[in-house]
Formats: structure tokens, sequence, C-alpha cells
């Protein structure tokens, strides 16, 4: 059974015109723009390194476990 929608297409003009609620002229481009990156650290894996670890908790328990390792590494050096 074929679907059919009720709704009448845009016509061309109705689509790139915005409507008059829609007043973003008081606006300020990018006002939240840094706040934005001091709260956001989005690393993408690659997807063999993906498929190891299932979820953020498991990223981050490994890089801690690098992390200690690094330091006690770099403490020898010291030495």
């Amino acid at each position: 059974m074929k679907r059919t929608s009720t709704k009448k297409p845009a016509s061309r003009g109705m689509r790139d015109e915005m409507r008059p609620e829609y007043d973003f002229s008081g606006g300020v481009r990018g006002k939240y723009a840094q706040r934005y990156r001091q709260g956001t650290n989005i690393v993408v894996l690659d997807p063999e390194v993906a498929a190891v670890f299932p979820d953020s908790t498991s990223v981050n328990d490994a890089l801690r476990a690098l992390l200690a390792i690094a330091k006690r590494t770099e403490e020898r050096k010291r030495l």
C-alpha cells in the first residue's frame, strides 16, 4: 500500500523564507562558543582502538594506567 502525505509540498519561495516569529536580528553569532569549547573535549578514536574500548570509562581507565606507568618510568630515570 502506497503512503501519501496529506500535506501540500512547500513552494520554493516558502522554503527560502524565515517565518516572522523567528527573528534573530538581535542575536550575537558565537556568543557561547568559547564557553562550549571549554566544556567540551571530543576525541575520535580509530575504529580498531574503539573496538577494544566499549565506553568512555574504559578509555579513561586505560589512559590513567598509562599515565601512572609513565610517571614511574620518569621517576626511575631521575634516579
